[in-house]
């Protein structure tokens, strides 16, 4: 099969994968094993198809098809990038796929997923060239035991920031895992909408967070202006009694309900009284 004919196959693939799918997602391939991509398409079988399509046959495909803002996603995908298809929840899928990443040691050039901090205490290591290495980084340490010890934890990198080499050794020596392996969305396509990556990886606990957060502020919007549902109804029957009861101390409107408010305040009105005409009579 020649090389034009073999890209035809491809992009007549890809078109009938955009035809048959609502969504699709464009992810990074960056520190993804072959066992691992199989084992996540047979877990997610039924809800997803993993296809491996060059970036300019994908782009020619999707023209083909006439997708709208097809360039805007485009533009997210550069690199080595692997194209998924579903009729799901593009959210509900890319947090399903975020969740079997799995934590794997850093190699030097990878970027910390989250402040690095290497903690104080033993580190099991034998005193040797590591030691430079820990000083390198400007990790304070001591020799106790036989063993090299950290005196304060340290933090040697910030989130974002490039792992060198020696800190990937020494990382790696302690047993800390500072990187991810699995499949990172780059962005998704959904009918037209392109949803970018930080759109997709949503914190379930920020969303919880903000959802009662706009249940207790309608909440209040309901209180004030007066509107009644089953769950502001109680507390609006208690505010209208309340006004209600002050209008008619106010307009000294004498009910069973407020007599005992009109003796007390005639009591205090009584005291003050007295009060004053003591103080005259001085």
């Amino acid at each position: 099969m020649t090389k034009s004919i073999e890209k035809q196959t491809t992009v007549d693939a890809a078109i009938k994968l955009l035809n048959e799918y609502d969504v699709v997602f464009a992810a990074d391939l960056f520190k993804m094993e072959s066992v691992m991509l199989q084992g996540l398409r047979k877990q997610l079988r039924g809800k997803i198809t993993i296809k491996c399509i060059k970036n300019t046959l994908i782009k020619i495909a999707m023209e083909k098809v006439g997708f709208e803002n097809a360039d805007q996603f485009l533009s997210q995908i550069k690199g080595s990038t692997i194209f998924i298809f579903s009729n799901g929840n593009p959210f509900k899928i890319a947090s399903e796929l975020n969740r079997n990443k799995v934590k794997v040691f850093a190699k030097p050039g990878d970027l910390a997923l989250n402040d690095l901090i290497i903690p104080a205490g033993n580190t099991g290591l034998s005193p040797g060239p590591i030691i430079g290495k820990f000083g390198a980084l400007g990790i304070k340490t001591r020799i106790e035991g036989g063993n090299i010890w950290v005196n304060q934890d340290a933090k040697v990198a910030s989130a974002g920031e490039k792992i060198s080499e020696d800190l990937a050794d020494i990382l790696t020596r302690l047993g800390i895992k500072a990187s991810e392996m699995g499949l990172s969305i780059k962005a998704a396509y959904d009918r037209g909408r392109v949803i970018m990556k930080d759109e997709l990886i949503y914190s379930l606990d920020t969303y919880k967070g903000e959802l009662k957060k706009a249940i207790f502020e309608a909440y209040n919007v309901a209180i004030s202006s007066s509107y009644l549902t089953r769950e502001t109804s109680p507390i609006l029957v208690k505010l209208a009694n309340e006004n209600a009861r002050k209008i008619s101390i106010l307009s000294e409107y004498i009910t069973p309900q407020n007599v005992t408010d009109f003796i007390s305040i005639t009591a205090t009105q009584a005291k003050t009284l007295e009060r004053l005409v003591a103080q005259k009579q001085k």
